[in-house]
């Protein structure tokens, strides 16, 4: 429920601004992600209508733990898709989202950075929220680039934000200023996103190590995490 109300805290105020920005919206929340994943009747977890991520953060010190987590997205016959949180033996159900309106992992990505640098920054989440919103009015970084997928090299996109490069509270929020946002994305490439990244570089001599929040896709053949 909460994932389902950022995603509709996210799309308020989103339907105006310049082309640019039209785009870098679009590539970051693709209604048509899931096109051409359909659930297929008693599928393996690993089935045609299954898609496994890994994801890793580094550089915690509060909230999120640090570690390795996989998550299993699956299409059901109903038009939902079920997204599932792994780590080691243990699973967490993160809900059921409607497919149709694109991959519910941009917005659990999403959310989770939130909560990261919020409790390690101490800063309102409310606030951290607004920004990333202003900047997806607001040109992104798009560049292409080639990512390795099935034993080939697909073109791809990668799209980069940094929310706080101008924020008036920027002298503040010490090095989460630099916070980046970048989503590499493809039409060849199941599920729409290759690999979701945020990244806070370390402070400038100090002892705390830079904050990562990496969710890549997991192709066939690799090990769970």
């Amino acid at each position: 429920m909460r994932l389902l109300l950022l995603f509709a805290l996210f799309l308020l105020g989103m339907g105006h601004g310049p082309a640019a920005a039209a785009e870098t919206y679009e590539l970051l929340f693709r209604s048509t992600a899931l096109k051409g994943l359909e659930a297929v009747p008693g599928e393996s977890e690993t089935g045609q209508g299954t898609i496994v991520y890994d994801k890793v953060i580094s550089g915690t010190d509060v909230g999120q733990a640090a570690g390795s987590f996989g998550i299993g997205l699956k299409i059901k016959p109903d038009g939902n898709v079920a997204m599932t949180l792994h780590q080691g033996t243990r699973s967490r159900a993160l809900g059921n989202y409607p497919a149709s309106v694109g991959n519910p992992l941009i917005m659990y990505f999403l959310e989770s950075v939130l909560a990261d640098i919020a409790a390690q920054s101490g800063g309102s989440p409310f606030y951290m929220r607004n920004r990333i919103k202003e900047a997806l009015l607001r040109d992104a970084d798009v560049v292409p680039v080639s990512v390795h997928y099935q034993n080939r090299e697909v073109a791809a996109r990668e799209v980069t934000i940094r929310p706080f490069t101008n924020d008036k509270a920027r002298e503040k929020m010490g090095r989460f200023a630099e916070l980046a946002l970048a989503v590499t994305v493809s039409e060849d490439i199941p599920g729409w996103y290759y690999s979701l990244v945020a990244t806070v570089p370390a402070a400038a001599g100090g002892a705390e190590a830079g904050y990562t929040n990496a969710i890549t896709l997991k192709q066939a053949g690799e090990e769970q995490p």
